[in-house]
């Protein structure tokens, strides 16, 4: 990670972290880069959320692109799948989503994507760094007629739902569905979709105010979600974040199916019908002990990345696997996208259903979450920790006493002198014993500061 730009862009409070003179120095690049590498006028596509900032910043980008000599074409409101597809499909030479996913209103960031809608190469943004930093020359301003043009492009979020519309290969007439559109992207998008799809739609948490994205509802709340589909006897629902990069599921009961599940059904559903690539699911290091179990119950290999939806899709192309994603949500159908996509997550849970004829709650049997604690510890030197004899031993010990029935983590955070320390195992109390017992050994070799 750079110093502005992380795992998914850069993203910080807005107007304070992110400025608007951040983004206009960032469109100056884009286009100026972009106009350099194709001999003309550069062709950029933006897409926001519904944040009150994210205005300010497609102003500014669209002037920094334009003053720099190429073209700024904007999608307005719309997700950071369809800024993504309509980058590729529509051949511009790169994308640019202005969103901070599934923080609140008050943090935002810009995402930047390649020509092909995959996440901007680390020596791209490393070069927008140094620029904002002043450690390059200034940037010309173009002039008359090679000033470049503001270009409103709202079709493209037209074109996206078209092509949406044509991943089922089934109806979902008479299915009683609630849509969690968490004041975001898909406050317009999802219903649109599903309508045209023939499902009775209920959607709920689509009417944002520019600061009301995320506010207690979509994929990090979703207990608002599970109360109306149990209520309203709906078949399922779907809760999306602020740009719909992800979403997690309700069954008819009212339990949640985070991306763990989606992933055991979807898998399970890709074999059956000699569609998954490789027979195996790339997941994070992140994702349940449980599932790994599933997996390994019906034949399924599995590959582990760090954590990030931008090292599933970098294992999953290089090694051509179709399905992979994170617990969070972010599932990845590579066959359809180019990055998480909540929306297609949802189309392929509904062509599941209605594939199989079985509820969500049936889908899921066969996958049993194991409890899971994470402890999150202030250390003196993160690398120090790990390395110390006295840590590894301990984590060895709790590894043994698991066996084949749970697991021990370490995991280092990336912004901060702090390690997680996560234990799954058959009961919270296991692991509560295990997490406690490699804290112990951080303590008494002299590292832990405290835990948070």
């Amino acid at each position: 990670m750079g110093k502005y730009f992380g795992t998914d862009g850069f993203r910080g409070r807005a107007g304070r972290d992110l400025t608007a003179l951040h983004a206009f120095r960032i469109g100056r690049f884009l286009g100026w880069y972009y106009r350099e590498k194709t001999g003309s006028a550069a062709r950029i596509v933006i897409g926001k959320d519904t944040r009150r900032s994210s205005y300010m910043y497609e102003n500014a980008l669209a002037s920094g692109i334009t003053s720099s000599g190429s073209d700024a074409y904007l999608l307005h409101v719309t997700t950071t799948p369809c800024v993504s597809y309509i980058t590729r499909t529509e051949k511009f030479d790169c994308g640019v989503m202005i969103s901070a996913s599934h923080n609140p209103f008050y943090d935002n960031g810009i995402k930047l994507m390649n020509e092909d809608g995959e996440k901007m190469d680390d020596t791209v943004q490393e070069q927008i760094e140094r620029y904002l930093d002043g450690e390059m020359e200034e940037i010309p301003y173009s002039e008359g007629v090679e000033i470049g043009k503001t270009v409103d492009f709202y079709t493209g979020r037209n074109r996206y739902i078209g092509y949406l519309t044509g991943v089922p290969s089934r109806s979902f007439d008479n299915y009683r569905i609630a849509l969690d559109c968490s004041n975001g992207s898909a406050w317009m998008i999802a219903r649109a979709v599903f309508d045209a799809l023939g499902a009775k739609t209920y959607v709920i948490n689509a009417e944002p105010d520019g600061q009301n994205v995320n506010l207690n509802c979509g994929s990090t709340h979703i207990e608002g979600l599970q109360k109306y589909v149990v209520e309203n006897k709906m078949d399922a629902g779907f809760a999306f974040d602020g740009d719909a990069d992800r979403c997690l599921a309700v069954d008819e009961k009212g339990e949640e199916l985070n991306g763990d599940y989606i992933m055991y059904i979807c898998g399970k559903w890709l074999k059956k019908n000699d569609h998954l690539t490789n027979n195996t699911v790339v997941t994070t290091i992140m994702s349940n002990f449980g599932l790994y179990k599933a997996f390994d119950e019906c034949g399924i290999r599995y590959e582990k990345t760090d954590v990030g939806d931008r090292y599933v899709y970098e294992n999953m192309k290089e090694n051509r696997h179709i399905l992979g994603g994170e617990q969070s949500g972010h599932i990845i159908f590579r066959k359809y996208a180019h990055t998480g996509d909540g929306l297609i997550t949802a189309l392929m849970v509904m062509q599941v259903m209605i594939e199989a004829c079985l509820p969500l709650s049936a889908l899921k049997q066969g996958c049993t979450m194991y409890p899971q604690v994470l402890k999150n510890v202030e250390v003196d030197d993160k690398e120090g920790t790990l390395n110390d004899p006295a840590v590894i031993a301990s984590v060895r010990e709790c590894e043994e006493s698991l066996g084949s029935d749970g697991r021990v983590l370490l995991r280092k955070s990336g912004t901060e002198p702090v390690l997680r320390v996560m234990a799954e195992a058959g009961t919270t109390k296991e692991c509560e014993k295990q997490v406690d017992h490699i804290i112990a050994s951080m303590e008494a070799s002299g590292h832990l500061r405290k835990i948070r």
